[in-house]
């Protein structure tokens, strides 16, 4: 529970741990299939639109997502609307219909097509890369699976899983806004309790034996070239974790950072340029990604990985980290107003463990030093964490050119 008297708006969030790294490669897909299916309907709100109806005469949307290793259902409302929107949740995890599979098999495999070229060749450059870093582990499996899997599913596979994951010992709920703890308590108990216990799904341990930087080009005529670099960072529990997430700012969090000003600003490589951290259960990722034209790859990428370096080899100005420490501070306090934001915090963490409060995550980057987020660069960005996937209309002589940049990288 997260309450925040200030606001008039709430966020209830169920959280459940799902995904590509529960499945093995026959159900690869299945997670993100059954998210599909919820919406289909229940025993009592027979069809999509009456569901979708019920929902909205809340004034609210249901929005779900499946990644790597959660899955979250959520609608924000307005106060009186949090024990009407439980009820809704607790009808569509207790009795849903599972009808028209034929229809939502249509809708994914629609979906699935902007990953694949006419022929039938994965063209997400995203995905690929982790393909790469994760190699044959499930994390390393599509969210949305294989096209064959989703061709093949049928309804007894998705009672299947969803029995299997969707029970009260594999999810979490958490509501945030102005809530009445006590109130919301009561009516979560009354409409989850239908829930079965079910038990905690536990993934495949991560184990890595990279002892290189890796690189994929995938061929695709589409105008510019496509750019995926991931390097496996440091899990939310390690110590290291809030100087990764400060080191992250001083690469992408404004035009005036190393990343924008630089490559785009000032050399004129890419139009639009970002970079994120992806906390993963066990591990996060460090994703910086771009389009560009097909002659400026190898400059671009090279580019990156010089940022890179020289972060590990000089420490930031303290002009640079005051900044990123008083923006890092005015995020975390303006989030305070968005309960979306405040769920999230909350409550997809505490799916795997007890979440620092706002004022520790806070206090943690006040309290770091240039010489911490040398540190974490020194021990992160290294090409034996490193993986790259090209994907766009390189000529033969610039695929090499690429392949070098990334493959000498020291």
């Amino acid at each position: 529970m997260a309450e925040l008297p200030h606001l008039h708006t709430a966020t209830v969030a169920l959280y459940v741990r799902v995904g590509c790294r529960f499945e093995t490669p026959a159900d690869n897909g299945l997670s993100h299939f059954v998210e599909h299916m919820l919406f289909r309907g229940t025993d009592r709100y027979k069809s999509s639109y009456d569901l979708s109806f019920a929902v909205e005469r809340l004034g609210a949307t249901l929005y779900a997502e499946t990644g790597r290793d959660c899955g979250l259902m959520s609608l924000s409302v307005e106060p009186d609307g949090i024990a009407p929107g439980l009820e809704i949740l607790g009808e569509l995890l207790s009795s849903p219909r599972f009808d028209d599979i034929e229809l939502e098999r249509k809708l994914i495999l629609e979906e699935l097509k902007e990953d694949y070229d006419d022929k039938g060749v994965e063209i997400n450059a995203d995905d690929i890369a982790r393909e790469l870093l994760f190699g044959d582990h499930p994390m390393g499996q599509r969210i949305i699976g294989p096209q064959r899997n989703v061709e093949r599913f049928d309804t007894a596979d998705v009672r299947r899983h969803f029995e299997r994951f969707y029970c009260a010992r594999n999810m979490l709920l958490c509501v945030a806004g102005p809530v009445d703890t006590d109130a919301v308590v009561a009516a979560a108990a009354q409409h989850l309790s239908k829930l079965p216990s079910g038990t905690a799904a536990v993934g495949k341990p991560l184990e890595f034996d990279q002892s290189e930087a890796r690189y994929q080009y995938v061929k695709d005529s589409g105008s510019q070239t496509g750019i995926s670099l991931v390097l496996r960072g440091v899990p939310e529990q390690d110590a290291d974790f809030p100087a990764l997430i400060a080191l992250m700012r001083a690469i992408d969090d404004g035009m005036s950072t190393r990343l924008h000003y630089r490559l785009c600003d000032q050399l004129g490589l890419a139009y639009s340029i970002n970079a994120s951290i992806e906390p993963l259960h066990e591990t996060s990722l460090v994703d910086i990604t771009a389009n560009t034209s097909h002659d400026k790859v190898a400059e671009l990428v090279r580019q990156m990985l010089r940022l890179l370096a020289q972060l590990r080899a000089e420490p930031i100005s303290a002009a640079e980290l005051d900044k990123l420490q008083r923006r890092y501070r005015y995020d975390s306090r303006s989030s305070t107003d968005d309960p979306n934001a405040i769920a999230g915090q909350v409550g997809g963490t505490a799916l795997f463990y007890e979440p620092p409060s706002m004022a520790e995550r806070v206090a943690r980057i006040a309290a770091l030093t240039a010489p911490d987020l040398q540190r974490v660069a020194r021990r992160v960005f290294r090409p034996e964490r490193l993986s790259v996937a090209i994907v766009g209309d390189l000529t033969r002589a610039r695929q090499a050119d690429v392949c070098e940049a990334v493959m000498a990288w020291q």
